[in-house]
C-alpha cells in the first residue's frame, strides 16, 4: 500500500503553480521589464532559504473520473525565508494570474490581512509586501450574487494596523498597483517603487476619464515623480527591480526584528577617534552661501553607512539611516541648498521619521541649520503651522535619547524641533551656530522700528544694532553661561557623538516594546 498517487499530484500541482500564468503570461510579464513575483522572491532572500506555504491554493477543475483537469494557482505568493541570514516573511501578488486581483477564498493567503500576516505578527517577523495587484473587482459581485459591503469578511487592515506597532514592515510597489495593494503600500514603516515600471493610485485612468472626462497615462497619475517626489507616498524609487531588492535589504539591515530587540550593531572598521579637517571650512562665513549637508553628514557618520529616506520629497530636510561606532542613529539635517527652511513637505517627512525611529528603538541625532518655518500666503494655505506644530508634537513624545548639533541656524518654533525638550536636551554647537526667536536679518527692523526711524540716519542706526546684537549672540557668550551644553571644534564631532552614542545603549535596552502614543496631534 502506497500514497504515491496522491504524492505525485502533489508535486504535479506544485509544478503548475511554480508556471504562475503560464509561459506566454510570464513572457509578457518580462517582455515590459518586470520580474515574476516568484522570480522576486529568489532575487531578495538568502539562496534556498523560501518555504513557500498556500502553494496548493487555487482553482482546480475535475475530469468525470476526479482526475485534475486544470489548475490556476491562486494569485498570491508567500512564505518565509532568511534575508541576510534573519528570518522574514514575505508576499505579494502573482500578476500573471488575473492581474493580481483575488481569487476568493474564504480565507486571503495576504494582500490585505490574510495568512502572512498573521504569521509575521504571531512570529514577530519582519514583513516584506511584494505590491503588484489592482486589487478587488467588480467580478466579485457576479460571482458571489450580491455586492460586498467595504471592510465585510474575515481579512481586512486590522492585522496591517497591528503589525505596525510590533514589526518591520516594508512594501515594495513592483508594478502597476490600485485599490487594496495600494492601500496596504502605505501601512508600511517604508516604501519603495521601481522608476518606470511601477506606479501607485487609488484608481486606475479609466476610472479617472470616467469621472472627470480627461484621459490620463498610468505614468502620469502616479509614477515615480508624482508618488514620490511630488506627493510622498512612496518614500524611495528604485532604478531597477535589482536596486530594488538592494534598497530593500540595506534598510532591513538597520532595524531589529520586532520592537522587543534593539537593532543590529555593525563593525564597519571606523575609528570613533576620526576626526575630519573639512569640517573646520565646511560651513561658510556668509549666512547665505550653502554648502553640502549630506557630505557634513558623511565626514561624521561611519563611512559608508548611510540610507537616506524620501531623498526627493521634502528636500530642506535630509533624513538618514545610518551608523555611528557600528551602532543604528537616525539622522535628520536641514538642507541649505533648498533653504534649510521647514516647509509642509518637510515637516510631514520629519514627523514621519522621528515616529520610525522612536518606535524601533533608534537614537536621534539632528544637525541644525534651520532658519525657522516657512512663510507666506502659498505657505499659510498649506497649513504651515499645523505641519510645523505637528513635527513639534511628535518630537515631544519620543522615548529615544536625542541629540543636537547646532551648526548654522536654529531659530523660532521650527528650530525648537530640533531640541530634544522633553529628555535630557543635550544640545552642542560649532562655532557658526547662531540663534534665538528671528534672525537678526529682518528682525531688528521689526524689534526696533521706532528706534530705527527717528535716527538721523535709519540705515546706520539699523546696522549699529545689528552689531550690537550679533556680538550678544556669539555662542561663546551662551556657552559661558550653559545655555548650550558645549561649544566645540566642528572635528570633535565625530568622537564626541560616538561616546554618548555608546553611554546610551543600556537606557535603550531597558525600554525596549510597543511605544504608546498619548493624545491627539494637533
Amino acid at each position: 500500500m502506497t500514497w504515491q498517487p496522491e504524492i505525485d499530484d502533489i508535486h504535479r500541482r506544485r509544478a503548475l503553480a511554480e508556471a504562475c500564468g503560464g509561459a506566454e503570461s510570464v513572457a509578457k510579464h518580462h517582455a515590459v521589464g518586470k520580474l515574476t513575483v516568484r522570480e522576486r522572491i529568489a532575487g531578495l532572500l538568502d539562496a534556498g532559504s523560501f518555504r513557500e506555504v498556500g502553494k496548493l491554493a487555487g482553482r482546480a477543475s475535475y475530469n468525470a473520473d476526479g482526475t485534475l483537469k486544470s489548475f490556476e494557482p491562486a494569485p498570491y505568493v508567500m512564505g518565509i525565508g532568511n534575508l541576510n541570514g534573519r528570518p522574514i516573511a514575505i508576499g505579494g501578488e502573482d500578476y500573471t494570474i488575473r492581474a493580481g486581483t483575488s481569487f476568493g477564498a474564504d480565507r486571503r493567503k495576504g494582500g490585505q490581512g490574510g495568512f502572512i500576516e498573521d504569521l509575521a505578527y504571531e512570529y514577530r517577523i519582519p514583513l516584506i509586501n511584494l505590491c503588484d495587484g489592482t486589487g478587488g473587482t467588480v467580478n466579485t459581485t457576479r460571482r458571489k450574487g450580491y455586492s460586498v459591503v467595504p471592510g465585510a469578511g474575515q481579512d481586512g487592515f486590522e492585522r496591517s494596523v497591528d503589525l505596525m506597532e510590533i514589526v518591520p514592515v516594508v512594501s515594495a510597489v513592483m508594478g502597476t498597483t490600485a485599490g487594496g495593494p495600494a492601500a496596504r503600500a502605505i501601512l508600511s514603516h517604508w516604501s519603495v517603487m521601481v522608476q518606470g515600471t511601477s506606479q501607485i493610485f487609488a484608481a486606475g485612468p479609466p476610472v479617472v476619464e470616467r469621472a472627470f472626462g480627461s484621459k490620463i497615462t498610468k505614468e502620469e497619475l502616479g509614477g515615480a515623480k508624482v508618488a514620490a517626489d511630488t506627493a510622498g507616498t512612496i518614500d524611495n524609487v528604485a532604478e531597477s527591480e535589482a536596486d530594488c531588492f538592494a534598497q530593500i535589504k540595506q534598510f532591513l539591515s538597520y532595524l531589529p526584528q520586532n520592537v522587543w530587540e534593539l537593532p543590529p550593531i555593525v563593525n564597519c572598521g571606523d575609528p570613533v577617534d576620526r576626526c575630519e579637517d573639512a569640517l573646520a571650512s565646511i560651513i561658510p562665513r556668509s549666512t547665505r552661501q550653502p554648502y553640502d549637508m549630506r557630505q557634513l553628514i558623511r565626514l561624521i557618520l561611519d563611512r559608508d553607512s548611510t540610507f537616506e529616506i524620501q531623498p526627493g520629497f521634502g528636500r530642506a530636510v535630509i533624513t538618514v539611516l545610518a551608523r555611528m561606532n557600528g551602532k543604528v542613529v537616525g539622522v535628520i539635517g536641514n538642507n541649505p541648498t533648498y533653504g534649510g527652511i521647514m516647509d509642509v513637505k518637510a515637516a510631514r517627512k520629519q514627523s514621519h521619521f522621528i515616529e520610525l525611529c522612536d518606535q524601533f528603538n533608534i537614537p536621534l541625532i539632528f544637525f541644525s541649520d534651520i532658519p525657522g518655518l516657512m512663510v507666506g500666503v502659498q505657505s499659510e494655505s498649506d497649513a504651515i503651522l499645523r505641519e510645523g506644530m505637528r513635527a513639534r508634537f511628535v518630537g515631544l513624545q519620543v522615548s529615544v535619547p536625542v541629540f543636537t548639533v547646532i551648526v548654522r541656524k536654529c531659530y523660532g518654533v521650527a528650530g525648537g524641533s530640533t531640541i530634544d525638550r522633553r529628555g535630557l536636551n543635550f544640545k552642542i554647537t560649532w562655532p557658526s551656530g547662531e540663534w534665538g526667536s528671528l534672525p537678526l536679518e529682518g528682525g531688528v527692523k521689526a524689534a526696533y522700528k521706532r528706534e530705527i526711524e527717528s535716527a538721523p540716519d535709519p540705515a546706520a542706526r539699523e546696522k549699529e544694532i545689528e552689531t550690537e546684537l550679533r556680538q550678544l549672540a556669539s555662542p561663546f557668550r551662551t556657552a559661558e553661561a550653559f545655555g548650550v551644553e558645549d561649544l566645540i571644534d566642528p572635528r570633535e564631532t565625530r568622537p564626541y557623538l560616538c561616546q554618548f552614542i555608546d553611554a546610551m545603549q543600556g537606557r535603550l535596552r531597558s525600554q525596549l516594546g510597543p511605544k504608546s502614543k498619548r493624545g491627539t496631534r494637533p
